[in-house]
């Protein structure tokens, strides 16, 4: 069974929900090994790497149920205004030293002020010459803000969906479902790169995640970042338990079925989810790419960890 879906996925078609549901259904070992077969048949074996700054934090007006820094709830995250451009461009060259080829800048908020966006648009421009590929998440952004960034030197820009269309109004009520659909749009129409994904372990169900791929496929957007939820004191999810590992491949596996030919980026989440080796657990399930170094309020992985790893690869 795997094997037809396999190749429905190789010709470029779209697998169904019937489909999912075989591939949910198969051996861990044989589904990872064909998404991985999908992953080099479409992107290549090599590890594409991607490290961010916690630019803003904190105070943000969404009420997005797994966020800690939603002024919503009372968490221990950090508060704090727009970072000077000094921080953010040592940031940058450490990365660089590290061998990290991508930097982004992320914001908390629905969208910045026209103050916060200048500084946003000097940041891009001073990672962009550095001889990063510089990119931003700093929420939903117009057609004409998203122009200016680009002539600045950004290279994609980040803004994820989260979840299906389905289950959004679970997680998040301040802002709908279509603001953040048109923002990628208006990415896209710009000739910008889209990093947009979503994060699994927030009680959405196998029809979600396939929903949520889907649109991320007709979107057409280029890279998808996965995150897992790590729950976060004081928020509503405190006290969730984290996917486990086997899940969490799956998920992996399937959306390298429905996204053969796009980069899937594990990101957020990734320490609490496999407590060893996870930059070679997620790559073995069909992963093209990993975000190194810290998250917005919580500890990553060493970077020079997961370098070795991605160093063995190429070597």
């Amino acid at each position: 069974m795997i094997e037809k879906i396999y190749e429905k996925a190789l010709a470029g078609e779209l697998i169904c929900l019937t489909d999912t549901c075989a591939l949910i259904d198969a051996e861990l070992s044989e589904l990872t090994d064909y998404a991985v077969r999908l992953r080099d048949r479409f992107t290549g074996t090599s590890v594409k790497t991607c490290a961010i700054v916690n630019a803003r934090s904190g105070h943000c007006s969404e009420d997005c149920i797994f966020c800690a820094q939603s002024a919503h709830y009372g968490t221990q995250a950090p508060v704090f205004p727009f970072i000077d451009l000094s921080e953010i461009e040592r940031a940058a060259k450490r990365v660089k030293e590290l061998g990290v080829e991508r930097f982004s800048i992320v914001s908390s908020g629905l969208s910045p002020t026209p103050e916060e966006f200048e500084k946003i648009k000097q940041a891009v421009s001073v990672v962009s010459a550095l001889g990063l590929q510089a990119d931003v998440s700093v929420g939903c952004l117009s057609y004409e803000r998203l122009v200016e960034l680009k002539q600045a030197g950004l290279a994609s820009y980040h803004h994820n969906l989260e979840t299906s269309r389905s289950f959004f109004p679970n997680i998040c009520t301040t802002h709908s479902y279509d603001e953040d659909v048109n923002a990628v749009k208006e990415a896209l129409r710009a000739g910008i790169e889209v990093c947009c994904g979503g994060i699994f372990g927030i009680g959405e169900s196998w029809e979600d995640r396939y929903e949520l791929a889907v649109l991320l496929r007709e979107l057409g957007v280029q890279s998808v970042p996965i995150n897992f939820l790590n729950p976060v004191a004081g928020t509503p999810k405190e006290g969730t338990d984290v996917l486990p590992e086997e899940e969490a491949m799956r998920i992996i596996s399937l959306y390298r079925f429905i996204l053969p030919d796009r980069v899937l980026r594990i990101c957020g989440g990734r320490n609490a989810v496999f407590k060893t080796e996870g930059a070679r657990k997620t790559f073995l399930a069909g992963a093209s790419g990993v975000m190194v170094g810290d998250y917005l309020t919580v500890r990553g992985t060493d970077i020079s960890e997961d370098m070795e790893f991605i160093k063995g690869k190429h070597g």
